[in-house]
């Protein structure tokens, strides 16, 4: 029989996480990074199909190649975050199924359709990039999830070079660190379980 989590986990991952948009001067390192997707990847996705890919960009020239493409009001936050990660998927993701559903390597073909298969690489790898948050916040980090970029611009630029990423699609960013609590707003409110969920 499972046992939940103590209320530390559940504030440290649920209730105490922010969006954050400023960030204290405290290193991340790689291996940390590194932690975070290995937590990450094993988070359920159709098929164990696995479509997300992540660019995580800790130097100053991998800022710099981003900056031109982000909205105004995002850019110094991204500048000063330890990490920011693109997270993106791969639209031929189907290509590892064998790999990843080996009781099953025929399920490759369940995406032989290009529009089936886009909606669920967006689907699946959008999925992965919340399991991300969760996973970087369970290790102790803070985040700031963000759209308000160029997509088209980003796919361009990181992923346009090689064969392995031309088809990787951006979705949104994620900064990563430790939260500066002074550039928070007050928690908003949110829906009471009336107004967001039935039971039928």
């Amino acid at each position: 029989m499972k046992n939940p989590v103590n209320d530390y986990a559940l504030d440290l991952i649920w209730r105490h996480g922010r969006s954050f948009n400023g960030w204290l001067d405290r290193p991340v390192p790689e291996t940390l990074i590194r932690a975070v997707y290995d937590l990450t990847k094993m988070g359920m996705t159709s098929a164990n199909c696995s479509p997300a890919r992540f660019t995580f960009i800790g130097s100053s020239e991998g800022k710099e190649r981003l900056r031109p493409f982000l909205m105004e009001g995002n850019v110094d936050k991204t500048m000063s975050a330890p990490w920011v990660v693109i997270i993106s998927h791969d639209l031929d993701f189907h290509e590892k199924i064998p790999e990843l559903f080996p009781h099953n390597p025929g399920a490759k073909d369940w995406f032989a359709n290009d529009e089936h298969r886009h909606l669920t690489a967006f689907r699946n790898g959008t999925l992965s990039g919340a399991y991300l948050m969760l996973a970087a916040r369970a290790l102790g980090l803070d985040c700031g999830p963000m759209s308000g970029f160029d997509n088209a611009g980003v796919d361009k630029e990181f992923f346009s070079g090689s064969e392995d990423t031309r088809n990787w699609r951006s979705n949104w960013l994620c900064n990563i660190g430790h939260g500066d609590d002074g550039t928070i707003f007050d928690r908003s409110p949110r829906l009471a379980f009336e107004d967001a969920c039935q039971i039928l």
